[in-house]
């Protein structure tokens, strides 16, 4: 079995080093992007497991970088959990409609995120 990969957007980089710690006890690499137009160029060359994908993302927004991936038939099939702070009223149900495959609001548990990330690609 080959090694699982997910794909973190988010611009706070104290918040990709959570989840670089978090996966580093577990057998996935991790690929980061800091702004929503890197995030679909990462998504379209690495073609990850699973991709993270915060909302207020720098250049385009995660709900549009997340229709666009689903817009891609590359990437249409590639679960986006969408993670994010900016949990307002109605945003889970925009997540969805953009293609979110699930949605978590910060603050999260480490525990429930990677019981989510194993859910859509379990580990080898």
């Amino acid at each position: 079995m080959s090694q699982k990969t997910v794909l973190y957007v988010e611009d706070n980089a104290f918040n990709r080093k959570i989840i670089r710690q978090l996966l580093g006890s577990t057998t996935y690499r991790l690929h980061e992007a800091a702004d929503g137009e890197q995030g679909v160029k990462t998504a379209i060359d690495t073609n990850p497991d699973v991709i993270l994908m915060d909302i207020q993302l720098p250049k385009l927004s995660g709900l549009d970088a997340t229709h666009r991936l689903r817009r891609d038939p590359a990437t249409a099939h590639i679960p986006i959990i969408v993670v994010t702070s900016f949990a307002q009223s109605g945003d889970e149900l925009k997540a969805h409609e953009a293609g979110a495959s699930a949605y978590l609001a910060k603050p999260y548990s480490p525990r429930e995120l990677l019981a989510l990330i194993r859910k859509f690609a379990p580990e080898a």
